[in-house]
């Protein structure tokens, strides 16, 4: 991200937008991955309240913290995050997940 044009007002912006970025694409391959347990366990996925499949992808997603990089790798071939950002740890996710 090119800071030296930016406002400081911006590039927080910019930052957060980035992390927000990375934290929906690492929780949609945790919710995927909850999804195929389920479905592997026989169960019928559309019978499982939305709000449950989520919860149950969050601690999927306290446990795999390697879903974090991998989001981020994504978000930069996707284009949402600038190659030039710094890494994101677990730790600076949004909302502590």
């Amino acid at each position: 991200m090119a800071r030296g044009n930016l406002s400081p007002n911006r590039v927080a912006q910019k930052l957060h937008e980035h992390r927000q970025a990375v934290m929906v694409l690492a929780l949609m391959r945790a919710k995927k991955a909850v999804q195929d347990q389920l479905r592997a366990q026989g169960v019928r996925v559309f019978r499982v309240p939305p709000a449950e499949v989520m919860r149950q992808a969050r601690e999927y997603l306290d446990t795999h913290p390697e879903l974090y990089q991998q989001a981020l790798e994504r978000a930069k071939r996707m284009g949402y995050v600038d190659p030039r950002c710094a890494e994101l740890s677990p730790g600076q996710a949004i909302n502590g997940h």
